[in-house]
Formats: C-alpha cells, structure tokens, sequence
C-alpha cells in the first residue's frame, strides 16, 4: 500500500480544528526533558516529527539548542507554531508529509508521532528516520509499551516488536521501561535511544 494512502493530512487538520488532541499532555515529556539535558552540543539539527504543540521545543530553546525543525501535516497547526514561534530564530516550522520530508539530522525526537501512524507504516518509518540522520545521528524518545483494546491513533506496540523494526538500522543504546513517564501513561511506555549504524 502506498504510504500517502496511509498518511491523511486532513484526518489531523480536523482534529486540530476541533481540539481533539487527547495525546497533548500540555508540557514536555519529563523523560525527553532529562535526556536532552545530557546532551552537550547545543548546535546539533534536531527535528521533531509530528510534533503537536511541541513543548519539547520550547524546552529546547531554554536548554539552548538553537537548531530545531518542527515537522506536521496539519495546515491549521503549522500556522499557529508560525505564530507561536514567529519570533524565534532557534526554531524552524515546517508543513509536509514526514514521508517526503528531506533534509540531515543530528537527532530525532520521538514524542507520541510513531504511535499516531497506521502500524503498516511502521518499518517505512524506521526506514525514512535512517534516511534522514547523518552519520552517527540519533533517535530518542518515548514509544508505548502496551495495547489499546479500541482502535487507534493511537495505536500500541512491544519492545520486542520495535526491536524488529529498528534493529537492522539502528544500534539499540537503550530501550527500557520509562521511569519517568506521566501518570497516566505510567508502566506503559518504554524510553528509546538509537544510534544509526
């Protein structure tokens, strides 16, 4: 199946319109915070793929990274992160498909993107992540570590089964329970960093 057959750009317009973005937590995700504060290259390209609200970003930018994208499909989200961020020279915002998306990253943020895309898309997604890291880029983030019993977005998954998807191009540094997750998604999440081979 073709992957614009299974990324609609209208399915997430609407649901921005409407505000149902039951995923938005209203802040960075503690887990993303404490790694991004290890990380002592303030000057590295980061992107953000399907990024929401991107709180993480404005967490970036008080850490001091200064080299951020933010990537979504929505049309309606990407103008008010235009005006949001009008003023901020460290961010970038982008509209577009992250399929088609072509540019060279140091690291790669993973923030409740990979959860939103039908899982036939997911070894596509492995895939395109790899393509789009420079040579020793990274992944980091948090990916569910559980099943919904209704159908998604969002949309679960095991370790075991991420191992699959990312193993052949990605060094697993680290990919364990999420210690530091939200309260409603405590237990259910795993924190993920991988290194391009």
């Amino acid at each position: 199946m073709e992957t614009a057959k299974l990324v609609d750009g209208n399915y997430w317009d609407k649901r921005w319109q409407e505000a149902a973005t039951g995923w938005d937590i209203g802040h960075a995700a503690p887990a993303i915070v404490e790694y991004m504060q290890t990380v002592k290259d303030k000057d590295i390209k980061i992107l953000i793929p399907g990024c929401g609200n991107a709180y993480e970003a404005e967490t970036l930018v008080q850490l001091g990274f200064s080299n951020i994208t933010l990537l979504d499909i929505s049309e309606t989200l990407v103008h008010q992160l235009e005006e949001k961020y009008r003023d901020c020279t460290a961010i970038n915002v982008l509209q577009g498909d992250f399929f088609s998306h072509e540019a060279q990253y140091d690291l790669i943020i993973e923030q409740t993107f990979f959860c939103a895309l039908n899982p036939a898309l997911r070894q596509a997604y492995a895939a395109k992540t790899a393509s789009l890291l420079k040579e020793n880029g990274q992944i980091a983030g948090v990916l569910f570590n559980r099943t919904f019993e209704q159908a998604g977005p969002p949309f679960g998954g095991t370790a075991e089964e991420y191992k699959d998807y990312f193993g052949t191009l990605f060094e697993i540094k680290k990919m364990e329970a999420c210690y530091n997750s939200i309260a409603p998604r405590k237990e259910a999440e795993v924190f993920i960093n991988f290194k391009k081979k």
